[in-house]
């Protein structure tokens, strides 16, 4: 959310007659990144529809659906824990280690680009009002400044095309748009729009491979990039082209492909699991060893004690930082009323106290290391981690499926938030914003989410199945499917050979990735990522493939056609698409609520996979 709530904010704020500047676009981003943050946090993908998909006969307990009420109950367990963990994080990741944090980086980049700005110093540096932080670091500092006195102009320069802050505003966004917004809208009406059988009907209803020509799918190819969307697509290549005929043929999977249980769909499902669980552990081991290791040597030099004493090199003045009496005392106090909010929604036969507090005392931990992980490379790993959580609660509440996903959901909110709030410090440490302004920015954009993620999740619940053909929500099958695992210790046939070749693969693939990116060797990039590569083989086909052809159009665009290194012309129009169809789509739930379903089903009846019909 961070790149397009920071443009949107910037075009919006050009119709006021005082813009904002760049520490307040970065505070609107903030915020937003906050509110949008929750629908992943408070698990409304995952968790919650995990729950429902709860069998009686088999798992022993009802399924549980939560009301609106319950739903703002759980919410406000798991909105404030990441928050409260990010300031004291800040200063070891971002002005200690200068951990590099991709997408927060970018989005400064892209601030400065919009405002006309020199492009943001990536390294720590003193600014009016912040403290002197190292004699030698000054010296480095008026170095550094003198040489680029010394430089010619063309040199000092950061290389802006003029005219593309100009046109890169409201022109691309509202048509890019509205384009995404009516083939939304065509579609709702027509659901075979986004269900062609590009293969023929017989792969369409007997294997899904369909394709939906969603603009919304582009943009978001275009913003994760060509080497990720690449990763995706061979992993759907390899899942839904190869393992699912196996399994099928096989008899290993004699249901309809599309079953979760008996079908191949729910067998190839074993294997992304198991990918997903050795990218995520290979690639969190560098991080967990550096970290120990930078400790160990700290305790043995004493300096930890000194660090504090001297400020820790903190770049800001104390009145810009968040107390550390705030942060003590928000933590304690969101765990005690999260730990009663769990107990009075689900229950002491759900969930006891005592493992949910548990489940914060492993979140934390495993936020330190989802925060560094993403810091290094871009990916939070929360999928790795909340089965790590899962883990340990097999342990602590044995034979409990509820408790076991409630607890690992726990876990996984505070890794999520802090990572993905840890980005928009790091973009506020470039361009100078007040730390404790976006930690008011952050607490603001929970608080609003929790109501409207709750309110909007009701409201879909009441219009589509969830998990159903219009929102499959494939990771609550993910987290019902270990909780089983960890309790029966029973794999669909056949699948445990399966996975035990893909994460050895992957093991070395994300050792590779690691070593690659660590060397700075320039075809890391082109290394697949595991937890891509997984995501391939848990949507079907019809998800990755239009994302593939947004990688395409960035990759195309950037080595061909951009202007410079600050072209986001491509970035405001692939914002515009996902915001069309986002905004659209609220336009036909309440069409949906009302009675008014879709025009025609001509298509539908010969590939049996239009949702809108189906539904």
């Amino acid at each position: 959310m961070s790149l397009q709530s920071a443009l949107i904010g910037f075009l919006i704020s050009k119709m006021l007659p005082t813009p904002l500047s760049p520490q307040e676009i970065i505070l609107v981003q903030a915020t937003a990144t906050a509110t949008g943050t929750m629908p992943l946090a408070a698990g409304f993908v995952g968790i919650l529809p995990a729950l429902g998909l709860i069998d009686e006969e088999r798992d022993g307990t009802p399924p549980i659906h939560l009301s609106w009420m319950a739903g703002i109950g759980w919410s406000c367990a798991v909105a404030f824990f990441g928050v409260f963990l990010s300031p004291p994080i800040r200063k070891q990741v971002i002005i200690e280690e200068e951990l590099a944090f991709p997408s927060g980086t970018a989005t400064a980049q892209l601030i400065s680009v919009l405002h006309k700005l020199p492009p943001p110093d990536t390294s720590v540096r003193r600014r009016n009002g912040y403290q002197q932080i190292e004699d030698q670091e000054a010296g480095d500092d008026e170095d550094t400044l003198h040489s680029q006195e010394t430089r010619p102009a063309e040199e000092t320069t950061p290389l802006r095309d003029p005219e593309i802050v100009p046109s890169a505003g409201w022109h691309e966004l509202v048509w890019s748009f509205f384009a995404s917004a009516l083939l939304t809208l065509a579609a709702y009406f027509f659901p075979v729009i986004f269900a062609i059988p590009i293969f023929g009907n017989y792969l369409a209803r007997e294997w899904l491979w369909s394709f939906t020509p969603s603009f919304s799918y582009v943009g978001q190819g275009i913003i994760m990039g060509f080497p990720t969307t690449l990763s995706m697509n061979l992993g759907m290549l390899v899942g839904w082209g190869m393992l699912s005929p196996i399994a099928k043929f096989s008899g290993w999977a004699p249901g309809p492909v599309g079953d979760m249980t008996k079908g191949s769909r729910g067998w190839i499902l074993w294997v992304c699991l198991a990918i997903m669980c050795a990218d995520s552990l290979v690639s969190l081991l560098p991080v967990v060893w550096e970290f120990v290791v930078d400790i160990v040597v700290r305790m043995r030099h004493g300096s930890l004690a000194q660090a504090e004493d001297k400020g820790n090199g903190e770049t800001e003045t104390v009145d810009r930082l968040v107390p550390g009496r705030w942060v003590l005392f928000g933590f304690c106090a969101s765990v005690a009323i999260g730990i009663f909010l769990v107990w009075l929604v689900f229950g002491h036969e759900g969930i006891k106290p005592a493992a949910t507090f548990a489940g914060y005392i492993i979140g934390g931990f495993l936020s330190i290391l989802a925060v560094r992980a993403l810091g290094e490379t871009d990916i939070n790993p929360v999928s790795g981690l909340g089965k790590i959580s899962q883990l340990f609660f097999a342990w602590i509440q044995p034979g409990n499926i509820v408790a076991n996903i409630i607890a690992g959901g726990v876990a996984e909110a505070g890794a999520q938030q802090a990572g993905d709030l840890m980005q928009d410090l790091k973009t506020g440490h470039l361009l100078g914003a007040a730390p404790r302004a976006l930690f008011y920015g952050q607490l603001i954009g929970s608080v609003v989410s929790i109501f409207v993620t709750t309110t909007a999740y009701s409201l879909y619940m009441r219009a589509y199945p969830i998990p159903g053909p219009s929102f499959p929500a494939p990771t609550a099958y993910v987290w019902l499917s270990f909780a089983r695992l960890l309790r029966d210790g029973q794999l669909p046939p056949n699948s445990s050979i399966f996975m035990i070749i893909f994460a050895a693969i992957f093991g070395l693939v994300a050792a590779l990735k690691f070593y690659a990116t660590k060397k700075q060797i320039w075809w890391a990039k082109w290394i697949p990522s595991g937890v891509a590569f997984a995501i391939g083989f848990l949507n079907t086909p019809s998800f990755s493939i239009a994302r593939l052809i947004g990688g395409i159009l960035e990759h195309v665009f950037r080595t061909r056609y951009a202007r410079s290194k600050g072209d986001i012309r491509l970035i405001v129009i692939a914002s515009g698409f996902v915001l069309g169809e986002g905004v659209t789509s609220v336009v036909s739930l309440i069409l949906r609520t009302f009675g008014i379903g879709v025009a025609s089903c001509w298509g539908c009846g010969q590939s049996g996979i239009c949702g809108g019909c189906s539904a």
